[in-house]
């Protein structure tokens, strides 16, 4: 290795590693020794290695290990070079493993950490039964020529892989007899570089023509074509023409060369537009790849940057940039090409009517499952204009169980992501939307104007969630998935397929990103005027830090680093608050027009403080509340909003983490405890009454949102529940006119329709739609004790005059 030979690598290479800390995400320690693991001996791998290393305070692999006086090398190689006329690789030094495992006999102080290590020139897949020119830059264990090309051509497009370390000492205090150890561990240690190179290039890509000929030839399309030709009286050959369109509507035209080149623009776009992307939980993601899972990402969708954002993290992660279900909306010149040539392929929003459209689209994604493709789709299937998740629809999910189920073999697993933005480019566009404008179709002048809009940002978060297996989840539902011929006639089909929506919604809100204007905006809306000093401001940051810090609500939830004023400082500089000075100092305030707007940040983080908040409430309206009393309030105010917030706890599950928020706002002093007569009693705190009612006024309003719908079903006067949603969101939009509520979910009437059917779910309706007026006037009571008298009043007065005012007659 001489100084030439670092010279052009310095100049040539450019690598990126992953995992960006591999101390931190592997747990590697570098106070045991460390061997590297390669699978090809080759001094340009060791030299870029060496490099990585430097930058990450990992040991230099070309600096010798000593061990019990005996220098060893730190790095240990499956293979050597192939000669130049050969086909084979060769043998590196087959008694190095067992070298490193002998140390450790008899010897417990010893710890050798064995950390693999990948490297990748290039991530092209390749194409299926095509050997390109270029092949010569494919050899999986290169000569030097193979080598020299590879370096030159793919030299910038390097990836260094790190791997879990495996404890030597572990590995032979639990194997140390078997004779046969160190080949075991190399034939493993072959099998891992397999898996690296699948999880991090992707299976080989299909030919377009050859896919489509042996997707129209497949039994399920073929069976479509001629139900399609007898039922549209058309020929053969016009059905399958037909079929032939949509396929080439659906079908993605991947290209790597694209990838690399959307690779290099999106990461100009994120450094000039984000002060950085924050990415947790990516390591969980890329084991379950190198296990063998398919992969399904399922985030959640706030912005057209989601899509570019999560496939961009993906690949720069070492993974697979994902195949992604893209509206047909998307499918305009010339985006809708790139979109294609980038993973996307397009479905439509509904496909009624149209069995020989459904029957194609099916078949292509079975398609992409049984070749191992990773997938990406958005469960909620639109953008949230109100930045809060809404329900999932299950559609995709449905057709994702049906490729599995034919395709046993492959275990899948589905990935919630949580994106986050400090700042999304088309919230103005969403509050216009919201209040009555007509959503503008895309184009691709629409997308030009992004350009536009290149400014400071803040951060962008992705943040991978839970992973469900899906096989484990089928087998918890009891569902006959390996017995059944078609899973989705079963009875308990819905059922599993909602209740796999939900936990797909729950995962994404427990890998939530709380950052600096989510947070500010939370506690600036909850006040009256949406105006605080800085002080009252700080305060109240502080303290739901600590909140956040000392009561868990999952640990995939990322917090922002710093303090309250680091925090507020940060949303200052996205320039959405309003700042002036005054006698007594600085006063921090949002303008009537930006309280809208902010309500879909807040909103992204609501859910974390939803439970705290209704705490709050409850000792705030019922001063020296028992113990028990608050128990059963929460219990039965609890199951409607997490079926709203999707929170993540069952009934008793969310009263242990009741007790953990209760406890804590004792400690920080906001509400006191006393006991007497052999009762637990709380009272919110004199000196922080203005702290714990910014916290309640947090779930003040799905509260009134509640209320109204409850007081309209306590009518002596019957009532449609057809037509419930519609009247409380009349009611709901004049209680916000006159309340000054900007909370566009306020009166959206699909969130009013989830409140009605989690009522209907939980008996306060029956399946007849009978009121049990008894228990609802329970509920309806205990949401009136949380009301100010004068939101009461203006309830009660609204739908008093409802009848005689509203065009549309309560019965």
């Amino acid at each position: 290795m001489n100084f030439l030979q670092r010279f052009f690598l310095k100049h040539l290479v450019a690598s990126k590693t992953v995992p960006s800390c591999p101390q931190t995400d592997l747990q590697i320690d570098v106070d045991k020794p460390i061997v590297y693991a390669l699978k090809t001996l080759s001094s340009s791998d060791l030299l870029t290695l060496q490099r990585a290393c430097q930058k990450l305070n990992l040991p230099d692999p070309l600096t010798p290990l000593t061990i019990n006086q005996q220098n060893i090398n730190r790095y240990v190689c499956l293979n050597k070079p192939k000669r130049l006329f050969s086909k084979t690789p060769r043998k590196a030094y087959e008694d190095q493993f067992k070298i490193l495992l002998d140390l450790h006999q008899n010897n417990d102080d010893i710890d050798v950490q064995l950390v693999p290590v990948t490297l990748f020139w290039g991530r092209a897949p390749g194409y299926e039964g095509h050997k390109p020119w270029f092949s010569i830059l494919r050899a999986s264990s290169p000569n030097w020529i193979n080598k020299t090309f590879t370096i030159l051509f793919r030299g910038r497009d390097s990836l260094i892989r790190f791997s879990k370390p495996l404890s030597l000492q572990r590995l032979y205090r639990d194997y140390g007899d078997d004779p046969n150890l160190a080949t075991k561990l190399e034939k493993i240690a072959y099998t891992h570089f397999t898996r690296q190179k699948l999880a991090a290039k992707g299976p080989k890509l299909p030919q377009r023509n050859k896919m489509r000929q042996d997707l129209l030839a497949s039994d399920v399309i073929h069976q479509a074509i001629v139900k399609a030709s007898q039922e549209q009286n058309i020929s053969l050959a016009e059905a399958e023409k037909k079929a032939t369109r949509y396929l080439d509507e659906i079908a993605s035209d991947f290209s790597y060369p694209l990838v690399r080149l959307g690779d290099k623009v999106l990461t100009w776009v994120w450094n000039r537009i984000y002060q950085g992307i924050m990415v947790n939980n990516a390591e969980t993601v890329r084991n379950l790849a190198h296990k063998g899972y398919e992969i399904v990402f399922l985030p959640c969708h706030r912005s057209h940057m989601d899509y570019l954002l999560l496939s961009s993290i993906i690949y720069q992660q070492g993974m697979t940039p994902p195949h992604i279900a893209a509206g047909v909306n998307l499918n305009f010149f010339p985006a809708g090409p790139i979109f294609r040539r980038g993973g996307a392929f397009f479905i439509r929003r509904t496909f009624k009517g149209n069995p020989l459209y459904a029957s194609v689209f099916k078949a292509y994604l079975s398609y992409l499952f049984s070749k191992g493709y990773s997938l990406e789709f958005f469960t909620e299937g639109g953008r949230s204009r109100t930045g809060r998740l809404l329900p999932a629809k299950t559609g995709m999910l449905g057709m994702t169980i049906e490729a599995m189920q034919n395709t046993p073999n492959r275990p899948i697993a589905l990935i919630p992501v949580c994106l986050g933005y400090d700042h999304v480019m088309e919230v103005s566009t969403y509050m216009k939307e919201l209040q009555g404008q007509k959503k503008q179709k895309e184009s691709f002048w629409q997308v030009l104007s992004i350009t536009n809009k290149l400014r400071n940002f803040g951060q962008g978060f992705v943040n991978f969630g839970e992973p469900i297996l899906l096989n484990q989840f089928l087998d918890r539902a009891h569902l006959d998935w390996r017995g059944e011929n078609n899973l989705t006639e079963s009875a308990l089909f819905p059922a599993t397929i909602n209740q796999l929506g939900r936990e797909v919604m729950t995962g994404i809100n427990c890998a939530a990103a709380v950052n600096a204007l989510p947070l500010c905006s939370l506690v600036l809306l909850a006040s009256k005027r949406h105006t605080l000093s800085r002080e009252q401001l700080l305060t109240q940051l502080t303290s739901y830090l600590s909140l956040l810090n000392n009561v868990e609500f999952s640990p995939l939830v990322s917090l922002p680093q710093g303090n309250a004023e680091s925090v507020l400082q940060a949303a200052l500089s996205m320039d959405k608050f309003r700042v002036y000075q005054d006698c007594l100092g600085e006063i921090i305030s949002i303008e009537p027009d930006q309280s809208m707007l902010l309500t879909f940040y807040r909103n992204n983080i609501i859910h974390l403080f939803a439970l705290p908040a209704l705490i709050a409430s409850l000792v705030q309206h019922d001063e020296g509340t028992t113990l028990e009393q608050l128990e059963s309030d929460l219990k039965q105010l609890y199951p409607l909003i997490k079926a709203e917030l999707f929170l993540p706890w069952d009934a008793d599950e969310m009263w242990q983490q009741g007790q953990k928020y209760l406890a804590h706002l004792v400690q920080l002093g906001w509400l006191t405890c006393e006991i007497n007569a052999n009762a637990e009693r709380y009272f919110s705190a004199n000196l922080h009454k203005t702290q714990i009612r910014l916290l309640a006024n947090i779930i003040d309003e799905t509260i009134q949102r509640y209320h109204i719908v409850l007081t309209l079903l306590q009518r002596d006067q019957p009532v449609e529940l057809k037509t419930l949603a519609q009247q409380s969101t009349q009611i709901a939009e004049r209680l916000a006119q006159l309340h000054g509520i900007r909370a566009p979910e306020f009166f959206d009437v699909k969130v009013l329709q989830i409140f009605i059917e989690q009522l209907q779910s939980q008996q306060y309706i029956n399946e007849r739609d009978q009121v049990n007026k008894s228990a609802l006037h329970e509920l309806h009571q205990l949401s009136r004790n949380l009301l100010s008298d004068e939101v009461l009043s203006t309830i009660e007065d609204t739908i008093a005059n409802q009848r005689s005012n509203c065009s549309m007659p309560l019965v």
